[in-house]
Formats: structure tokens, sequence, C-alpha cells
């Protein structure tokens, strides 16, 4: 079953891969990157159909003009010596950093362990991994809910405090789980919390 699930997204490829070129090019980057108006007016009569549509364009025409006055593009060393954009670049780096150490990657490797000292049955262990999978799946769309309300700082910050709690008892459990039978599956209630309030949050 495995190789056939790992080749389904082969399938969403081909057909993007199939479908694309009948897709018309964004207007937007028609006329600002291309500058080719008239290619631009042929997409957005694609999109939108037949019609005027001169205020979409005059709009697409005071956003390249806001780009071209507010921006201008930087060098990887540039960024870094910019005074302005500093602060901004340690966030960056911090969340990056943060992100690949916070222990999701370990979770995913020793997962089958666990569950296999945890006395699932060896045909349900793949199966209990696919649920983490979709654990993450339906926190990360849970996460597109919470952000307007609470906003990012709050997800990011409450996230990596529960992940740091789950990975601290995890550890515990797993020192324990040869002197209590129940261990066993309190680390995997554990791994489970893990991969949700990694969704959530980072």
């Amino acid at each position: 079953l495995w190789p056939w699930l790992l080749a389904s997204v082969g399938l969403s490829a081909l057909v993007q891969l199939v479908t694309l070129p009948f897709f018309p090019d964004s207007p937007s980057y028609l006329l600002i990157q291309k500058g080719n108006e008239e290619a631009c007016r042929k997409a957005i009569r694609r999109l939108w159909g037949e019609g005027d549509h001169q205020a979409e364009i005059d709009d697409i025409m005071k956003e390249k003009a806001a780009a071209m006055m507010s921006t201008k593009a930087l060098r990887v060393l540039e960024v870094i010596k910019e005074r302005s954009l500093r602060w901004q670049l340690y966030i960056l780096m911090a969340l990056m950093t943060t992100l690949q150490l916070c222990g999701i990657n370990a979770i995913y490797f020793y997962s089958f362990e666990v569950f296999h000292t945890a006395k699932f049955e060896e045909y349900l262990i793949p199966y209990v991994s696919l649920g983490i999978g979709l654990c993450e799946c339906l926190s990360c769309i849970l996460c597109s809910t919470l952000i307007d309300h609470f906003g990012r700082k709050v997800l990011l910050l409450g996230g990596y405090t529960l992940m740091c709690s789950v990975l601290v008892l995890l550890t515990m459990t797993l020192s324990l789980q040869h002197q209590f039978f129940w261990m066993h599956y309190f680390s995997v209630i554990l791994i489970f919390l893990f991969v949700v309030f990694y969704g959530i949050g980072p």
C-alpha cells in the first residue's frame, strides 16, 4: 500500500504538468514584470470574461508605481549590512533555526520504535504513523483559523512552549517505560500532542 500511496503524489504532479501550460499568466506579472499591456488585457479577458477592465489595469499600474518607489533590489551582503533590516534578519534566522532544531524530525524518526515498544501490532504501526501526518495536516488547518484571532507571535511562543513541555515529558516517559507498562501509551499520546502543537505553532 505504501508504494502506491507515495506514487499518488506523482499523479497530482502529472496533472499539474499537463494542465499548467493551458493556464494564463498572471495579469500583474505580464504588466509589471514583462511590461506587456496587450498580453495583460488578454489574460484578464480570459480570467474574468469580456468587458472593460481598464480599472483593474489602472490598479496594477498603481501597484507597479508604488513598488518602484518604495523598494529596490538588495544583494545578500547589502541585506546583512543594512541596519534597518537587522532585526528582521535576526528574527528570520531565529525562526528558521528553531524550526530546524525543534525536534519534529526526531519525533517522526523514532515514532515507529515508540509504537513498537507500546506493543502495537506490526501491521497497525504504519496506519498510526499516517495518523501523525493527518494530525499535522489538521492542526495546520486549525492554525490558519487561529492566526487571525491570536496573531503569529502568540501562536509561535505558545507552540514552542508547549512543544518544549511535551519533549520534557516525553523524555521522562521514555526513560521510565521499562518500569511502568502504561508509560508506552503515554509516550504515544505525547507524540501526537507534539505534532499538533508543531502544526499550530511553528
